[in-house]
């Protein structure tokens, strides 16, 4: 009975040291895969206005990765990345046009506090975010370089495919502003994005 008692024990003892083992490797493979650093990584724009296609420049100076997503490689990390960029985070180190991208452009919006997407890579070059704003789901594409530990991101946003009311709101409140020397009103339809998107183990 004793024998049997001992072999008992030994058998629950080698099972949960097992278990524990397991449990410690898959915590040390976890901590292999590549996250978004969202410390490091930098979401710029640039809208433009007059007939003479001026630049504005701004960014969004915080930014969140909603799924806790990673990867084995940085392109695994990227790939169906789920993220939401609060909209009150936009900066253009000028607080009257801050105030009124806030309040005039996506102010105007319907629920979008948050701008939100999710990243799927096609391939080395190229991928599409799936892009929420103002109620609307789009998809955009964009191109992107690889460098190691940092992704280059590039796109081109039509801003009427989103929220074209918004787009007319600011061009009023901004009308002035946006006259140039040949005294026509203009506010583009595209922002170009730009995102340095760094990475860490």
């Amino acid at each position: 009975m004793k024998t049997l008692i001992n072999t008992i024990f030994l058998s629950i003892l080698i099972v949960a040291t097992s278990s524990c083992k397991t449990d410690e490797k898959k915590k040390e493979n976890a901590n292999t895969g590549y996250t978004i650093d969202t410390n490091r990584t930098a979401i710029n724009w640039t809208a433009y206005k007059t007939t003479n296609k001026v630049a504005v420049a701004g960014k969004f100076t915080f930014f969140n990765i909603t799924n806790n997503h990673s990867g084995n490689t940085i392109s695994e990390a990227l790939d169906e990345a789920e993220f939401s960029i609060p909209v009150s985070s936009v900066f253009s180190n000028n607080s009257s046009r801050d105030y009124k991208i806030k309040n005039l452009f996506f102010g105007v919006m319907k629920n979008t506090e948050l701008i939100s997407g999710r990243i799927r890579l096609n391939d080395e070059t190229s991928g599409l975010v799936s892009l929420t704003m103002n109620n609307t789901t789009k998809e955009l594409p964009f191109s992107y370089v690889l460098t190691n530990q940092h992704i280059q991101m590039s796109t081109v946003m039509k801003i009427s495919d989103w929220a074209l009311p918004a787009l007319e709101s600011i061009h009023k409140a901004c009308e002035l502003l946006h006259t140039g020397p040949d005294g026509v009103s203009k506010t583009w339809d595209e922002a170009a994005i730009e995102i340095d998107v760094y990475f860490k183990k």
